[in-house]
């Protein structure tokens, strides 16, 4: 079963920098899109953002001109430059695959990593 790790959360300040990784467990040159994802406290998870197979991208309204997401497929992970953070980008981080695949598409989700903007 395909896993999702994701790492590179903390605690930084408003106007400050992270860079989330998303290591996959199996190739992802082939997965037809990475997305990133975000759950705020008694809030529903939301869609951060997408990186194609092709590498187009597309980003939520509220991250937009702040997040980049890349990816490396020699290193079958994916990562969310974060840029320009608010206090309400606090959330816990998650990435998942979407495909046709049901070993991807029904993949569990990983732990998520927190990111905390304070000051």
């Amino acid at each position: 079963q395909v896993q999702f790790v994701e790492s590179g959360g903390g605690l930084v300040q408003p106007g400050g920098s992270l860079r989330l990784s998303c290591a996959v467990s199996r190739s992802i040159s082939s997965i037809a899109a990475m997305g990133w994802y975000r759950q705020a406290p008694g809030k529903p998870r939301e869609l951060v953002g997408a990186i194609m197979a092709g590498g187009n991208t597309n980003y939520a309204d509220s991250v937009k001109g702040r997040f980049t997401i890349s990816r490396d497929n020699a290193k079958n992970t994916v990562y969310l430059h974060m840029n320009s953070l608010k206090p309400e980008d606090t959330a816990v981080y998650y990435c998942k695959g979407r495909d046709s695949d049901p070993n991807i598409g029904f993949a569990p989700w990983g732990q998520g990593t927190q990111v905390t903007v304070s000051s």
